[in-house]
């Protein structure tokens, strides 16, 4: 190789780190958002549901995609 294509490749290496470093920044940045959102909505689920309603039976035998479901997958 030639002193120039070494240079120029070297030189493209710290290039490359700089965009990862940036990307990772960004995707921590990003769920670090997400955290803050998530625990206000988990607050708000409990509040529309009775004690109740969160502790019913919500399997129903008889519903249509349950019967379509073991009609079409009977082993």
């Amino acid at each position: 190789m030639s002193g120039d294509a070494k240079q120029s490749r070297a030189a493209a290496v710290p290039a490359r780190r700089d965009v990862l470093k940036a990307m990772t920044g960004a995707a921590s940045a990003a769920v670090a958002a997400v955290a803050a959102i998530e625990p206000a909505d988990a607050q708000q689920a409990s509040e529309r549901e009775s004690r109740d309603e969160r502790t019913k039976a919500r399997y129903q035998p008889d519903a249509p995609d349950v019967q379509a479901f073991y009609r079409t997958n009977r082993y």
